[in-house]
């Protein structure tokens, strides 16, 4: 191997490692390479993480959440791991059944980083996906905090919930859960404990493996659309017009299928992600606000514990929005490289040929939630504005 191509393979590992690395555990990455037994593999590695979380978490949850219904505060504390989890199990379903889809994606991603390009299209590369790497960093940051909290200071008899003789009869276990069996008693809690800290763990990676993927993926085709931009407006550059502009025609529809496949493997998933977020600020805030009025019997600690995950939930949701906005934006940019071009200069079939591109970059890309709301800034502001209105209602209720 040249040492080109050993850059190249060295960039392409620099960008995708971390969040290939988290999927393989997980079985969820989309490897077109992968032979029969290792797809085999791939799959019982996600159906025991969702067989897991699904008997371990989401079940026993449900159950707990019908036993302390009328109890604010109980309900809060079980839907903030409830709603997290579900959503994760629903991300497990959706990416197994599109993963052959991705894998498409995820090959052009590669072809993208190992091909020959200019200096300045690999720095653009970079770029962007320094922006991706630091968020994957920051989210396995805040994955490992929140595993260290739910599962390291409970083992020495200090937990972040809420603890009734309800929800908790005997020991307090890592979540609030309702088994059909006696788990106050060895060894059934001792079981019971290290199947909650695996759940924790696995939904963990999963869910933010999940996450870090849809930013890898956007960002990667952020950089590609800011690319094209260029060679759109540098076409005089080549020696034929329409061989150039066929090129740059070809990237772009693309980017656009790409896009499709994005946005079709992950509109159910950003749908939940918004329901789960406006149900989780409004409670939540709800919750927080409640006890500070309530004064001296406020455990700093607690509340501390209430604002790290509401923060850290509102940051995904932000996230998800301002990758949203960045793709909408880097889509304009191509028509307007094309709008911008001097094609008075050209002859009308020339001139007739760039509209098209025009034409069609006129439609903005975007990711969707639930094919309804495009995730945009202004839609995170409304849906800011929507839960701090419930909020108020809560209160005026209490």
């Amino acid at each position: 191997m040249d040492d080109s191509k050993y850059y190249e393979y060295a960039d392409l590992e620099w960008a995708i490692g971390i969040n290939r690395f988290t999927l393989e555990m997980t079985g969820l990455w989309p490897d077109e390479k992968l032979n029969r037994r290792q797809r085999l593999w791939a799959n019982l590695r996600s159906f025991i993480i969702f067989i897991t979380l699904i008997l371990v978490q989401i079940m026993p949850s449900i159950f707990s959440l019908m036993r302390v219904w009328g109890d604010m505060v109980a309900i809060i504390d079980n839907l903030q791991i409830t709603l997290p989890f579900s959503v994760c199990a629903v991300k497990i379903i959706i990416m197994w059944l599109r993963k052959e889809d991705l894998e498409s994606v995820v090959t052009m991603v590669v072809a993208d980083w190992i091909q020959t390009k200019t200096e300045e299209e690999r720095d653009t590369m970079i770029r962007k996906a320094r922006i991706a790497r630091r968020l994957i960093i920051f989210g396995c940051i805040m994955m490992v905090l929140a595993i260290f909290i739910l599962i390291v200071p409970p083992c020495f008899g200090y937990s972040m919930r809420y603890l009734t003789n309800i929800t908790d009869p005997g020991k307090p276990l890592l979540l609030q859960t309702y088994y059909f069996c006696d788990v106050s008693v060895s060894p059934n809690f001792e079981i019971a404990f290290v199947a909650q800290a695996m759940a924790i763990i696995l939904g963990a990676f999963t869910y933010t493996g999940i996450d870090n993927f849809l930013g890898l993926l956007v960002f990667h085709i952020c950089a590609q659309m800011e690319i094209l931009k260029g060679r759109l407006l540098n076409l005089h550059g080549f020696k034929d017009f329409n061989v150039g502009l066929s090129m740059n025609v070809q990237n772009h529809i693309r980017l656009i299928r790409s896009v499709d496949v994005i946005d079709k493997t992950f509109n159910l998933m950003l749908l939940a992600l918004l329901v789960y977020f406006g149900i989780l600020f409004c409670l939540q805030g709800f919750l927080i606000i409640s006890m500070i009025d309530e004064g001296g019997n406020v455990s700093f600690i607690r509340i501390c514990w209430l604002v790290s995950v509401l923060i850290n939930t509102f940051v995904h949701m932000c996230v998800y929005c301002v990758v949203g906005d960045i793709l909408i934006d880097k889509c304009d940019g191509i028509f307007y490289a094309a709008y911008d071009y001097a094609w008075y200069t050209l002859k009308p079939n020339e001139a007739r040929s760039l509209m098209m591109i025009m034409i069609r970059a006129e439609r903005p890309l975007y990711i969707t939630a639930g094919k309804i709301f495009p995730m945009t800034l202004s839609m995170f502001c409304s849906l800011i504005k929507t839960s701090a209105g419930y909020i108020s209602v809560l209160l005026a209720n209490r």
